[in-house]
């Protein structure tokens, strides 16, 4: 069995399997998915434990493309092909909740003009003078385009005809980031500067979203902006990209961390803000941040740097 689906909920939590989510877990399962409500009721010890306990795998957006391979009383096993991952060839796998996928349509997985929220988070309106909101979308969420009109832009989404506004979008054709990267000088100071608007925001363990990001989360979406490709997570996107050389480094390059002093399997990655400065996700106790390289507590576990942006 395999099919292609669409993400029907702002974020869809990516599980481990179908008995990983815990009873205070249920707002991340509903369509809507209640994504404030539950990082909001979540204890510092109940966001860990989605980590220690292999609860979350990751999380994908509003209107993206999953194939679903297996389906079990009310749960969907999927593949997301656009994180990549050496766990499978077509995409990065784990169950989402059946209640938060629809059928794809036609428009939705053609090479169309498509609407990319670029603004840290918008709205899906129910009309063009967007008076009725319907749906808040993350930073990212991409949107097949039916037309422009003034200060809106009409949508194909999971529910049928919506709205965004178009102050908070951009249209790119197929994969066409070229504007995104022409607003800039410096592709990889520009990865960095997306980055920067983050800041202290609460990390979240397998989080894709402006509702919170883990740290290969982080690095991916900030790479996304610029229609830059790169693996899902940390081991897989050391192993990939230019080596760059410490002397070498330019911001936007990314930087890895192992364990044993850099010499054990990676277990973080930030992106080199220059000056000798990084900027990360760090752990669930923590905000996105910038530090000093040579003063933070990972300077010993600096093992290697990779470069996508070039």
């Amino acid at each position: 069995m395999q099919k292609q689906m669409t993400v029907a909920v702002s974020v869809a939590t990516v599980w481990t399997k179908p008995e990983s989510p815990r009873p205070m877990d249920e707002p991340a399962l509903k369509n809507p998915a209640e994504i404030r409500a539950w990082l909001e009721r979540m204890t510092l010890d109940d966001k860990l434990d989605l980590c220690l306990a292999n609860r979350v795998q990751t999380q994908v957006l509003y209107g993206a493309t999953v194939l679903v391979t297996e389906e079990r009383e009310g749960w969907s096993k999927v593949l997301i092909p656009r994180q990549g991952t050496r766990k499978d060839p077509l995409g990065y796998p784990g169950w989402i909740a059946s209640c938060q996928l629809s059928e794809a349509s036609a428009n939705a997985l053609a090479d169309s003009k498509r609407a990319e929220v670029v603004s840290d988070k918008t709205w899906l309106y129910t009309d063009s003078t967007l008076s009725a909101p319907m749906i808040e979308l993350s930073y990212l969420t991409s949107l097949p385009v039916l037309e422009q009109s003034g200060h809106s832009v009409r949508v194909q989404t999971p529910a049928g005809i919506g709205y965004v506004k178009a102050a908070d979008v951009r249209l790119s054709e197929g994969d066409g980031f070229q504007a995104a990267q022409a607003e800039v000088s410096h592709i990889g100071q520009g990865i960095v500067e997306q980055g920067k608007r983050f800041l202290g925001l609460p990390y979240f363990w397998g989080g894709m979203s402006s509702y919170g990001f883990d740290c290969s989360g982080f690095a991916y979406s900030m790479h996304n902006y610029y229609g830059i490709a790169i693996p899902r997570d940390a081991s897989d996107q050391a192993k990939q990209g230019t080596l760059v050389e410490k002397e070498e480094l330019e911001p936007g390059d990314l930087l890895f961390f192992a364990h044993d002093e850099g010499k054990g399997a990676i277990h973080h990655v930030g992106i080199y803000a220059g000056n000798n400065q990084m900027i990360h996700s760090p752990e669930t106790i923590k905000s996105i941040e910038i530090l000093d390289m040579s003063t933070m507590k990972l300077a010993k576990e600096h093992c290697l740097s990779r470069r996508y942006w070039k």
